[in-house]
């Protein structure tokens, strides 16, 4: 309420977040776990004296470089300014409550974008010994910025003491650390497979290339096996209530949830598949159709993470539609109107009510909502109803309709925007 938000009704800006930070979150897990597979493969070819295996990692690692920093850093960017923009308030609580953490990370990335640098263009050129020095600093680093973000990350479903305590400490070491940071560790390790894949099955030497696919194919088997139990452990820390978001039926979450469940075996058997029976006629394409699997399979993941946390966007603490919990009451006896920094009209009158309903709309529903988009559009949402039926459904916000925040205004700020849902976005 005391920020300007980017105003995005039919594209919805859930959207926008939902594919931008899935395609950074799969370049991101790719670079810590790549990271790892540089070094061991560039150990396994002198360990085997084999220059053949050594012009692969050399390769590989200019694939690497231009996906991991190049795209990665962007994509990175592209999170800082559409969170920015569509929730100003959470971003702003995540830095301030963790500007330590933030700084420990730029640095670690750093440190990163050198020891990678170094690595990638000193290939062939400094001795063996100092060239995988090179690359296990870069992974070490690589794995400790996963451990500052995800600490950061998994705070906003399960932020634990800090509701009380608004330690640094609380909030980054809460309930879900531990189970988040193994899950996403064996999501890292598999997906360096998996992109290990794309660019051992261009091998030109057949023997050599079959060698390299069940390399890769075994990346993406161990870790992946591990993945069961660290979810299963992830599912069981979660608070309750977003146990039950991410199984209610009635929600587009528990298809996602299912899909989750169903992308699990399929991505590892899959895997399996390419490396013992698959032509190799055929591998060359099968490994752009399970990238986008294990891509599907990691959106699907965050996708339930995210959802999970309905009606909040830090657990607990703020409301989706930015709004504190703590300050709710206040709200709904002042009317958000007058509490609104940016709004135009201070309170419902019988001259401005339909304007007052659309200033509603933009604070109370336009962060989850759009409006004829593909996400939570509030016309499907509100087809058949009635203005009362709707008005039923702002009364049980917060209750039966528990996915949503309690209706933060009053009676006449209901009505008003119950009014201009029927009588201007619909038409």
């Amino acid at each position: 309420m005391n920020y300007p938000v980017w105003e995005l009704t039919t594209f919805g800006g859930g959207v926008l977040v939902a594919v931008i930070a899935t395609l950074h979150v799969f370049v991101a897990h790719f670079a810590v776990g790549g990271g790892l597979f540089l070094v061991l493969t560039e150990m396994k070819a002198y360990r085997e004296k084999d220059k053949r295996i050594l012009d692969y990692v050399h390769g590989h690692t200019k694939f690497f470089l231009l996906i991991t920093m190049v795209f990665g850093a962007l994509s990175g960017f592209g999170i800082w300014l559409i969170i920015s923009l569509l929730s100003p308030a959470a971003t702003s609580i995540l830095i301030h409550s963790f500007v330590f953490g933030w700084a420990t990370e730029w640095v670690f990335f750093v440190v990163e974008i050198a020891s990678l640098l170094i690595y990638t263009y000193t290939f062939n050129r400094m001795d063996s010994r100092n060239h995988l020095i090179v690359g296990w600093i870069y992974f070490i680093f690589a794995w400790l910025s996963l451990f500052v973000i995800n600490g950061i990350v998994s705070f906003m479903l399960t932020p634990g003491r800090w509701l009380e305590t608004g330690s640094f400490w609380d909030g980054f070491f809460n309930p879900s650390f531990g189970a988040s940071l193994f899950f996403r560790t064996f999501i890292a390790l598999s997906l360096a497979g998996i992109y290990g894949l794309i660019t051992s099955t261009r091998i030109q030497d057949d023997t050599l290339r079959q060698r390299m696919v069940r390399y890769c194919v075994l990346w993406l088997a161990v870790p992946f096996v591990l993945l069961v139990p660290s979810a299963w452990w992830y599912l069981g820390v979660i608070p309750p209530e977003a146990r039950e978001v991410i199984s209610d039926p009635d929600l587009t979450v528990d298809t996602v949830r299912k899909a989750f469940l169903v992308l699990t075996p399929i991505v590892f058997l899959a895997g399996l598949f390419m490396a013992l029976r698959l032509p190799q006629s055929f591998q060359q394409g099968f490994s752009f159709v399970l990238m986008i699997l294990a891509f599907l399979y990691l959106g699907s993941f965050e996708m339930v993470r995210e959802s999970a946390r309905r009606p909040y966007i830090i657990q607990g603490y703020m409301y989706s539609n930015s709004i504190l919990k703590s300050a709710l009451p206040e709200f709904q006896q002042q009317g958000v109107l007058q509490t609104a920094r940016w709004a135009k009209n201070k309170a419902v009158t019988p001259t401005n009510q339909a304007e007052a309903g659309e200033e509603l709309f933009k604070l109370l529903c336009i962060s989850c909502h759009s409006v004829g988009g593909y996400r939570n559009d509030m016309l499907e949402r509100t087809s058949g109803m009635k203005v009362a039926d709707f008005e039923s459904v702002l009364d049980e916000m917060g209750a039966e309709e528990a996915q949503m925040p309690p209706f933060a205004g009053n009676q006449q700020e209901r009505q008003a925007l119950a009014k201009y849902v029927f009588e201007k976005l619909r038409k």
